[in-house]
């Protein structure tokens, strides 16, 4: 059984196509502008098996085209690795695409958790990746954890070849230094996987959730960023650059 804590029938930006989504429970990072507070504990998920899962999933294929299939999402997918197996090894004998969103927090190339994610990879047609920060000590202020695990899974990602998408949230006054950008932007050239890249302005919308939830939010006072950083942030990050996905 896997834990889920919600299912979207129709999302049009979480990978290639129209997708099926589905989100995991459970998260080990603790990000400050986290928008899905509510998917941070395993045990708050509902319970589901990977047919019942792929059943509810077919149900919305006349929408997909050619493209589309399912996306794992989160909470962080890779925390449920074995459910996670079965349903994308289901999902693959299915004739679905397959596509996980991902911050790469529990990655490590060591023991049986590595060998499972070698077998996972055999059965991944795309991967959605977060750069949350570039900087080391930037990554645990923001996250809670070291990004250390998180930059060895996209040399590794790049070492085997498979596709990839990334995606950067544009925080004022932390990821938005031009510093950083750039090192990010450096960081993704050395990458010849990369399909697409994609700058997503920080918004304050899942606010409410902590409050509902009784949980500070630590960026309560932050601004969305200006359209003018967004787009400086896109040149820096070479955006137009990056069109495979379009393909």
């Amino acid at each position: 059984m896997g834990k889920v804590f919600q299912l979207e029938s129709f999302g049009s930006v979480d990978g290639p196509g129209v997708r099926f989504i589905i989100f995991f429970a459970g998260c080990p990072l603790r990000c400050k502008y986290c928008h899905n507070p509510d998917s941070w504990n395993l045990a708050d998920g509902k319970d589901y098996t990977a047919e019942q899962l792929l059943d509810e999933a077919e149900s919305c294929k006349s929408y997909w085209g050619s493209k589309g299939g399912i996306t794992v999402s989160g909470g962080e997918p890779l925390f449920q690795l074995d459910f996670l197996l079965e349903l994308f090894t289901k999902a693959k004998q299915r004739g679905i695409n397959t596509c996980i969103d991902t911050s790469g927090a529990p990655f490590t190339k060591e023991g049986e958790w590595f060998e499972k994610f070698q077998k996972l990879m055999e059965v991944t047609d795309t991967l959605l990746m977060d750069i949350k920060h570039i900087d080391e000590d930037e990554h645990v202020k923001l996250t809670g954890q070291s990004g250390k695990n998180i930059r060895e899974m996209f040399a590794y990602l790049d070492e085997i070849k498979k596709p990839i998408w990334i995606r950067h949230v544009l925080v004022p006054g932390i990821t938005d230094k031009e510093e950083y950008l750039v090192k990010t932007r450096d960081f993704i050239r050395t990458l010849s996987n990369v399909q697409r890249v994609e700058i997503l302005p920080y918004h304050g919308l899942g606010a409410v959730k902590y409050k509902d939830l009784g949980i500070e939010y630590a960026l309560k006072d932050l601004e969305s960023p200006t359209a003018e950083s967004v787009k400086k942030a896109k040149e820096i990050l070479e955006c137009e650059k990056y069109d495979a996905w379009c393909s």
